[in-house]
């Protein structure tokens, strides 16, 4: 632990810095006398500063490896794993900690010989938006950070706007790489995203925006990263070694030797990164590698005049030179690939300019052109690039015990590039497209036609025929996505068919125009089938990766139109009707839906987005996510339908838990008498007082959460009361048939005034019976609202239990003002009845407005939940005035 200043530790008590180290490393350093490289490390949302560990053990490997010339001393921050993902009211605080962090590190440099100016920093999750937040402090200086590598962290926008805090620290912050991104052009930065196995953070939030620094920023998927090609959760992104190896081996090629530092030229930090992250040409990095490179003589030269040629070799004491004239192959075909199945870092093909000799002494190294894959690193050269080049040259270096194929063949562009339309999205997967590849060549690559946008998904089927049983190389696969960093590559041993899924994290930007490639690395003999199919599964599972952030606005949509459904039920009948029944009746797409479009459609045009403006409205969601090319048609649709069942089956869940827990009561207490109570008294006004004094001195959700449960246990009592006075009425009715039959011709008649008393006692119950019932039916309604906005305050409810010992009253509080209101409501509520809803005046207005309040929820809240509880609370409060006027 690094000792912090008084005034640090007094201000941030919750948080802490470390330097990690381990065995010898950690002895020297526990005096702070540091001479390596500082690196911080950010953690993300819950995320534990020892998650430093996979980077720095890695990294003191790499540093024994070379004897310590270089080495990189690792720090770490603890945020005390606090929620930041879903409470944005502590980002501010824990970026003015990360500021004071920096100079506390640079401050144990300062007696070095190599004393640094400035950290990297590595950021995981929400880390990497802190570290991003740093520009945006008024007396940070830029120069303290020169390298900023993030891991899965959502640049673009919140995964769920809970609060308002976490929308404006992300609106700040990127704004501000926007707008000054000419101040960060010595700031290099790295995104790495997960792909599709990081369910919690898509990979379309991980890209840096796209007006920000196009010459210093770039954002990969794991799944493209050359050595890693496999796609990460979102935690194993931090601890897969993999990545963590093509990291640390960045570090260490940005290391200037003159300084000792990370380098100062941003040129030379994005080569660093497109070689380990981008483009691996199979070759250790040179900043400035020779053009010119001498072949030793020593090999046997061999021409080979062939358009197409394979060379396998085992136990090869002699190297050889295969040299390709260029002359008469120019003429026929475009293009030369070669391919080498031995992944070792040295060259081993070079282009030759001396026409006349067999032999080539001088070449210029075409190795750096090469691009390295899971089995074999290959190259391909456009010749009308290349004029001056006479020979092609592939050295075969002696193979002692080793087993390696090469392969090279010319061939015309337009004869290996075919094109493949996708299948329609409402295909359904009953139709195909099917293409053969019947040449025999090294490579394909497939175009898919009309494959750009996210809510696209296929399987694609690859079958592979061959025409010998002998064992060859596994085939290689590649998605390429020209437009971002987001390939997938699969290995498929020959023959065999491979099922490959092709979905898009990010969709065409409208000025490219290019298609996404199924590239075939492909063994020579062997003839390949592609069978592309639309996967609705697949297509599902993008509506829900693009969206799920906003199923509680659709749930609770739906509830809403229930509620009001019910009370107009209860305005034209007199009786509360069932939750599920008024679901199905009231809860339509079409009448929320249409109007949301309708206002889409007319912000396209200037006259009505002017007027928007002046009503000082905020922009429909639905436009925001069509501007980030994340909207589908038909999607909202969906996500409804989605809302319908999800709050169908949780009233399902809600009301079995109900009949369950007075089942319980009524075994092990006995049930109180119904009767009718007053809506407001000294002792609930109190209630209500002290309530609002918790919300305004400690936290806000908490005092939703304590009415919730006075609630809810208000909710409980009454359905024991029902059932309890229901079994009453039932057994009175059965006692009372059979002696009325058997007595009915020997009982004297009553005179009727001592009648009227008997008769009416049971009808008397079962009225009181039936206006509790309609109570019951809306307090449950009403509760299951209420469980949605409890839901969605619970984060910082966490956030304040877990920092209690720090403070007492939760600064920034989301829901503090919104928490005395609802404590008021439903103190209220829970002691009101439906007969006193029925008589009101207001009834027919509190009925209409669930629906104008769930299309204004559907267009303001799908990327701002945390404006739902306003509108619930609003349909509630013109319920507690239906009980008093």
């Amino acid at each position: 632990k690094i000792k912090l200043p008084k005034k640090t530790t007094r201000r941030y008590p919750a948080y802490e810095l470390y330097l990690y180290g381990e065995g010898n490393y950690a002895e020297e350093n526990k005096n702070l006398l540091l001479t390596g490289i500082p690196v911080l490390f950010l953690p993300g949302n819950a995320g534990s500063y020892k998650q430093v560990r996979s980077l720095g053990s890695i990294a003191l490997r790499k540093a024994e490896d070379v004897d310590f010339k270089y080495h990189f001393n690792f720090f770490s921050v603890n945020f005390n794993e606090e929620l930041v993902a879903l409470y944005g009211g502590s980002l501010q605080r824990q970026t003015k900690f990360v500021h004071e962090c920096i100079k506390v590190i640079l401050k144990l440099y300062r007696d070095g010989e190599f004393a640094p100016t400035s950290v990297a920093i590595v950021g995981h999750s929400m880390g990497g938006l802190v570290a991003r937040a740093l520009l945006t402090l008024k007396s940070f200086k830029p120069e303290l950070i020169n390298l900023l590598v993030t891991q899965a962290t959502p640049h673009v926008a919140p995964v769920m706007p809970l609060d308002r805090y976490l929308t404006d620290f992300y609106t700040a912050v990127n704004n501000h790489w926007m707008l000054k991104a000419q101040d960060l052009r010595n700031l290099t930065t790295l995104s790495v995203a997960g792909g599709f196995r990081d369910y919690q953070v898509r990979s379309g939030l991980a890209f840096l925006p796209r007006l920000s620094q196009h010459d210093s920023a770039l954002s990969v998927v794991s799944s493209a990263v050359p050595r890693a090609w496999a796609s990460t959760d979102h935690l194993s992104i931090v601890w897969c070694k993999e990545l963590i190896l093509a990291t640390i081996r960045a570090l260490f090629d940005l290391i200037d030797e003159n300084t000792r530092q990370i380098t100062e030229d941003p040129k030379k930090r994005m080569s660093v990164l497109n070689h380990h992250f981008v483009r691996h040409p199979a070759k250790i990095f040179e900043e400035n590698p020779e053009v010119f490179t001498e072949l030793p003589g020593i090999f046997i030269w061999i021409t080979v005049k062939a358009s197409k040629w394979t060379y396998s070799v085992y136990n090869d004491s002699d190297g050889k030179y295969f040299t390709f004239p260029l002359a008469n192959h120019r003429k026929s075909y475009s293009h030369v690939y070669c391919e080498n199945s031995m992944l070792d870092t040295s060259s081993w093909i070079y282009g030759c300019m001396n026409s006349n000799s067999s032999m080539c002494l001088e070449a210029t190294d075409l190795s750096w052109r090469a691009e390295l894959l899971p089995t074999t690193k290959v190259v391909m050269l456009k010749l009308q690039d290349y004029p001056s080049l006479s020979h092609i040259v592939i050295q075969v270096p002696a193979a002692v015990g080793n087993k390696y194929t090469l392969g090279c063949e010319f061939f015309k562009e337009d004869s290996r590039t075919v094109q493949l339309p996708v299948t329609h999205l409402f295909s359904f997967g009953l139709s195909s497209s099917k293409i053969l590849l019947n040449s025999t060549g090294l490579l394909y690559n497939v175009q898919l036609q009309h494959f750009n946008q996210i809510y696209q998904a296929f399987k694609i089927y690859i079958e592979s025929h061959c025409q010998s049983v002998k064992e060859r190389k596994p085939s290689v696969y590649r998605l390429h996505i020209p437009w971002s960093h987001e390939d997938s590559i699969v290995v498929a041993k020959i023959p065999s068919l491979t099922e490959i899924s092709a979905k898009l994290h990010i969709a065409q930007p409208q000025n490219d125009s290019r298609a996404p490639e199924l590239n075939i690395f492909s063994s020579s003999d062997c003839q390949y089938e592609v069978i592309l199919k639309t996967s609705l599964p697949q297509v599902l599972g993008q509506i829900v990766r693009f969206h799920a952030g906003a199923f509680p606005v659709y749930i609770v949509s739906n509830i809403l139109l229930t509620y009001g459904g019910q009370l107009n039920t209860l305005r034209s009948t007199g009786q509360c009707s069932d939750f599920s029944l008024e679901l199905v009746r009231t809860a339509k797409p079409y009448k929320v839906e249409p109007l949301i479009s309708i206002v889409v459609f007319l912000q396209g045009f200037n006259w009505f987005r002017e007027i928007w403006e002046s009503l000082s409205l905020p922009e429909v969601d639905a436009a925001v996510l069509s501007s980030q090319d994340a909207w589908f048609p038909l999607v909202s649709l969906i996500l409804f339908l989605f809302g319908t069942g999800i709050a169908y089956w949780s009233a399902v869940f809600f009301s079995t838990s109900l009949r369950l827990f007075s089942s319980l009561w009524l075994t092990l207490i006995r049930p109180t008498v119904l009767q009718k109570d007053k809506l407001i008294t000294p002792r609930r006004l109190c209630g209500v007082l002290s309530l609002a004094l918790v919300s305004w001195t400690t936290c806000g959700a908490f005092a939703v959460f304590l009415i919730y449960l006075q609630y809810l246990f208000k909710v409980i009592k009454l359905h024991v009361s029902v059932r309890a006075e229901q079994n009453k009425l039932n057994r009175v009715n059965h006692s009372k048939e059979p002696s009325q039959n058997s007595s009915i011709n020997t009982v004297k008649p009553q005179s009727s005034m001592d009648s009227v008393p008997e008769a009416s006692q049971p009808l008397a119950n079962s009225t009181t019976i039936a206006e509790a019932v309609n109570s019951l039916k809306m307090h449950v309604t009403i509760l299951n609202l209420f469980t949605w906005i409890v839901l969605l305050n619970l984060p910082s409810l966490i956030y304040w239990l877990k920092n209690l010992r720090y403070s007492v009253r939760l600064e920034p509080d989301p829901c503090r003002s919104t928490a005395i209101i609802i404590v008021c409501i439903l103190e209220i509520l829970m002691n009101s009845s439906t007969s006193e809803v029925k008589s009101s005046k207001l009834l027919k207005i509190a009925a209409k407005v669930p629906l104008p309040l769930s299309v204004a929820m559907l267009a303001f809240g799908r990327l701002h939940l945390y404006r739902v509880p306003h509108f619930v609370t609003f349909s509630l409060l013109l319920h507690v005035l239906c009980c008093v006027v």
